[in-house]
């Protein structure tokens, strides 16, 4: 297969792109890949009965309606069926760290969906978004946010949990019910003692709960409110996108890259030349969304500002595929919307999604691939 440049894929969308940004020097430790080998067990065909099943019943219901069932009601962040209390409680959105002195995390394995995002330098950071984290006895470690993980948080009625935050999030902070570790909410988490600040803040799921509580914060989700994602009726399996077995965003420290797994059908997540782990097991995820917006800075600081209420590019990619798409969200904190190149709005498949913000200016880092690395999105 003839090779080009992958930024000739998105020409279309070029008139987009204008952008410019400071360049910082980050260095890292040169890693050995480690060789791919993935086991997981395949998708029973009662399990696969179910999901079919569910999407039929889904077909019967007023539009934005979810569906319930024996006690159970369709996720708004997974598209699963959930326990009801789970289902209609606001999720916890926090903020966790991915420097290299922070790991193990923990948490990002429970997380329903997760944004990765770049933050100071080449660094990236995680805000997760968890439904169902009431028995979670350690989550972080938990870091400080920035203006656009408010605008994350806000658009799925989450519970923001951080330790801090920059100076020019403050403003946006006023918008949400925050959980914030500086100050009055510093009893809600804690620190331990096998790494030195700012790598040691943890919090648990009772901690959280106990927080909102005493904070008197709206238990559910706000009545009207409809969720983000639209999900497929059954399977979606993306009929006219090109092989994506390998998808590399192109962040420059971390060096993550996602393997599908064609008997799971999950995509498997590396970085730092290994496995990425959370509480003992590889991250695995159903949806990827590449999201590639305008980054600049505020004033002469090197904190970031990222333009996602304006349309942008970007690749949905699921079941061993992908597609291009355009990225829409009319103003800070309304909902995203995600559309293929003829205005449909995409199916994502129902269960975890891992969404990258990735500067215009790094576009061409990106690779997706075949499993042995020929490129599938260049020209023919």
């Amino acid at each position: 297969m003839r090779k080009v440049k992958f930024i000739i894929c998105l020409l279309v969308l070029s008139a987009l792109c204008a952008c410019s940004k400071k360049s910082e020097d980050i260095t890292s430790e040169a890693e050995e890949a480690p060789s791919i080998h993935i086991e997981s067990p395949t998708k029973s065909s009662e399990e696969e009965s179910l999901l079919a099943e569910e999407g039929k019943e889904k077909e019967d219901l007023a539009k934005g309606e979810r569906l319930k069932k024996d006690g159970k009601i369709e996720s708004f962040l997974s598209g699963n069926m959930v326990d009801e209390a789970i289902g209609n409680r606001r999720p916890l959105a926090i903020m966790i760290s991915n420097d290299k002195e922070a790991r193990p995390q923990y948490g990002l394995l429970s997380a329903d969906i997760v944004y990765e995002a770049p933050v100071e330098g080449e660094m990236n950071r995680y805000m997760a978004l968890i439904e169902d984290y009431d028995k979670l006895e350690k989550i972080g470690s938990v870091r400080s946010a920035r203006t656009y993980y408010t605008y994350f948080a806000k658009e799925w009625d989450a519970v923001l949990a951080h330790f801090g935050q920059s100076t020019f999030a403050l403003p946006y902070l006023k918008n949400l019910d925050t959980i914030n570790g500086v100050n009055k909410g510093n009893s809600y988490f804690y620190r331990t003692k096998d790494k030195k600040k700012p790598h040691n803040a943890y919090t648990s799921g009772e901690l959280v709960n106990k927080a909102r509580a005493d904070f008197s914060y709206r238990e559910n989700y706000e009545e009207d409110y409809k969720g983000n994602f639209k999900f497929a009726q059954g399977e979606e399996n993306l009929s006219e996108g090109k092989v994506a077995e390998k998808v590399t965003p192109g962040y420059s420290y971390n060096k993550p890259y996602f393997v599908y797994n064609s008997t799971d059908k999950l995509y498997y997540r590396f970085q730092y030349g290994a496995k990425h782990e959370s509480e003992g097991a590889q991250i695995a995820v159903d949806n990827i969304i590449l999201s590639y917006n305008r980054i600049t800075y505020y004033a002469t600081t090197q904190y970031k500002d990222i333009a996602l209420h304006e349309e942008n590019p970007g690749y949905f990619i699921t079941r061993g595929k992908f597609i291009p798409i355009k990225i829409l969200k009319n103003s800070e904190f309304k909902t995203t919307h995600y559309y293929d190149m003829s205005g449909n709005e995409i199916n994502f498949n129902r269960g975890k999604t891992w969404i990258c913000i990735i500067d215009k200016k790094n576009f061409d880092k990106t690779e997706i691939s075949d499993i042995d690395g020929n490129k599938t999105n260049a020209e023919e």
